[in-house]
């Protein structure tokens, strides 16, 4: 499969889709906190999702190898790294949770996920969603015509253990456009230089998954889908999904609710 260049329609439609999968964030914000349970945020994104006029993209997924998923969204709750399916345990003070939504609007496909500290969480937990979040949009602000996916990767891997965290390397951000997954790959570590050059019209995610001990992994379970750091330390992930300009970048997953970018972008 080969990457797929956007025209403007596409680009519209990327906008569209992308803008509806973070209105479904804003829309699940009030509702996590200690009690609530993660089936029970799933229903009320799928039911959004039927209001807004889109459709989960995860709800029956696939992929080769794996059993069909079973949720209109992924709810990863400490330690669990992605893949994390909703269930009946109720969330509880000092949880972190990623919450990951993709829909699908015209046949386009929007992804995009938040971190949500439930209650109050300790000072390591904290420190560890704030700067994830950071080391995203590090890669983010490296994304203009003519950079390399290894100078994102870098760019996060670099900060992230900078800050005393690993990069889990098992997964990464992908192309996004009429697929839910397409080409290219988007690694967050790497070298400079390396792998495939930007150019406009492209869509992918940045979504990297940080962990706050090894970096290592292991599939939990018999579900086919639950990531969790084998060293049973915490993970954080956040993700937006951009498009390359002819100048630089733009983020497609914003929404009204969207936590701002950090300082660095705006005054840098």
């Amino acid at each position: 499969m080969s990457i797929t260049y956007k025209d403007a329609d596409g680009i519209q439609g990327m906008r569209t889709a992308g803008r509806l999968a973070a209105e479904v964030l804003d829309f699940l914000t009030p509702h996590i906190k200690p009690g609530v349970t993660t089936r029970e945020i799933d229903r009320l994104a799928a039911e959004h999702m039927k209001k807004q006029g889109s459709t989960s993209a995860t709800l029956g997924y696939q992929p080769p190898g794996y059993p069909p998923y079973p949720a209109s969204l992924c709810t990863s709750v400490n330690n669990v790294v992605c893949h994390g399916i909703p269930n009946d345990k109720p969330l509880k003070k000092g949880d972190i949770v990623n919450v990951d939504v993709t829909v699908i609007k015209d046949g386009w496909y929007g992804d995009t996920s938040r971190m949500f500290i439930v209650g109050e969480a300790s000072i390591a937990a904290r420190r560890l969603v704030n700067l994830t979040y950071e080391a995203m949009w590090h890669g983010i602000v490296r994304v203009k015509p003519g950079t390399r996916l290894g100078d994102i990767g870098h760019a996060i891997q670099q900060f992230a253990e900078g800050h005393g965290f690993s990069v889990v390397r098992e997964f990464c951000g992908h192309g996004i456009g009429r697929r839910f997954h397409e080409e290219p790959q988007v690694l967050h570590y790497g070298k400079p230089g390396t792998l495939d050059e930007l150019q406009p019209g492209m869509t992918f995610t940045i979504e990297p998954m940080i962990n706050l001990g090894r970096r290592e992994v292991k599939e939990f379970g018999n579900d086919g889908w639950t990531i969790v750091t084998k060293d049973h330390s915490l993970s954080a992930q956040w993700e937006h999904t951009v498009l390359v300009t002819e100048t630089g970048y733009e983020v497609l997953t914003l929404s009204a609710g969207s936590p701002p970018p950090p300082a660095f972008v705006t005054t840098g």
